[in-house]
């Protein structure tokens, strides 16, 4: 009785030990299945909403480099996390408030899987209490050079790769309040003490500071602190795209165009059918033109603050004749601007979206 007893225990245990086998296989399946499923999404998403600035494998653009190993050494998920959530009010990265918390932390699963071996960091929340004046006096001697005033920022963005620029990456804004929202004090530190590899950014030492004096530094901008705005991106224009109905015939259209935007300054560079080079010279839709203008000056002042600006730089414009109507078109620079969320581009963006519709009104009215 005894030894039936202890073969069925035997029995028992072994098909119990055997299930829970099978259900740690598949536990640790299905697990494996969720990663790869995330780290996809999180690539899906960063090709769709961060690569046109960041570039498709982190290594910057209009946007700061991502992949570098001091940035993914020194910045904690939770400010990963916090900056996509926020943005920078009055810079060039977008508020991204629309993505579930799902879907931001796979974004954060795929910028970390460029280099796994490197593991994020975790910082206390301790506050830093240092002199808030004398590091002011530090951040004006040496800090200002690239950060500018209070920390605003480098000119430009991201990495330099069409105009001369100070430095090969462009200094972050430091003193913006999503950043100060986002970044801990003990953060902002161990930056400023170990510096960034591979960008400009010197370790402490090596400018000459002392840990308290970054301590005071990391003070004097937490002092910088502002409220952030209600919403990441001011309001955007009705009309993304300027239009008007001509008077005059397209061959008159295009000759007023040409004469209204030589008058504003602007240098004739071409005009030519809306699609030529797709089709055969022969097959080209004569009621189909585009005009293209350009202010030089007025270009390369724009692209040095934000490259970006070549989505309506030079002046292009777009006329068509449908049965006896002809129409004018163009962008609306004024609603581009409120896209990039560039504050150093409004005033241009104002100029350059009052100079179109002067000229349209004047070569169709």
């Amino acid at each position: 009785m005894k030894t039936r007893f202890n073969w069925i225990f035997y029995r028992l245990s072994f098909l119990l030990g055997s299930v829970l086998l099978l259900t740690a296989g598949d536990v640790m399946a299905a697990t494996d299945n969720s990663e790869q499923a995330s780290l996809a999404k999180g690539s899906e998403l960063f090709q769709t909403k961060c690569s046109v600035c960041h570039g498709s494998e982190g290594s910057g653009g209009v946007g700061m480099p991502l992949n570098l190993d001091d940035f993914l050494k020194t910045t904690s998920d939770k400010y990963l996390q916090q900056t996509i959530r926020l943005g920078r009010p009055g810079r060039v990265m977008p508020s991204f408030s629309e993505l579930s918390d799902v879907q931001v932390q796979s974004l954060i699963k795929y910028i970390r899987s460029w280099k796994p071996e490197i593991k994020p960091p975790v910082y206390d929340q301790t506050h830093i209490a240092g002199d808030k004046e004398q590091g002011k006096q530090i951040f004006n001697a040496i800090c200002i050079n690239c950060h500018r005033e209070e920390g605003i920022g480098g000119k430009g963005t991201g990495v330099t790769f069409s105009r001369p620029r100070d430095a090969e990456i462009i200094a972050p804004a430091i003193g913006n309040p999503a950043f100060l929202a986002s970044a801990s004090d003990q953060m902002i530190k161990k930056i400023i003490m170990t510096g960034r590899e591979s960008t400009p950014m010197m370790a402490a030492t090596s400018m000459g500071l002392t840990e308290k004096d970054v301590d005071n530094v990391v003070t004097y901008l937490r002092s910088l602190s502002k409220e952030l705005p209600e919403h990441g991106h001011e309001h955007k224009p009705d009309a993304a795209v300027l239009t008007y109905e001509s008077s005059y015939s397209l061959e008159e259209t295009i000759d007023n165009i040409k004469a209204a935007a030589i008058g504003y300054n602007f240098r004739y560079i071409r005009e030519q059918t809306l699609n030529r080079g797709f089709v055969e010279k022969d097959q080209e839709n004569k009621n189909q033109y585009l005009v293209y203008f350009c202010n030089f000056n007025f270009l390369n002042q724009a692209l040095s603050v934000d490259p970006r600006i070549g989505m309506f730089l030079p002046f292009r414009a777009t006329i068509m004749k449908k049965g006896d109507t002809v129409m004018v078109m163009t962008v609306n620079p004024n609603y581009l601007c409120s896209l990039f969320n560039n504050a150093e581009l409004r005033e241009g963006c104002e100029f350059m979206s009052e100079k179109y519709e002067a000229m349209l009104e004047e070569s169709t009215l």
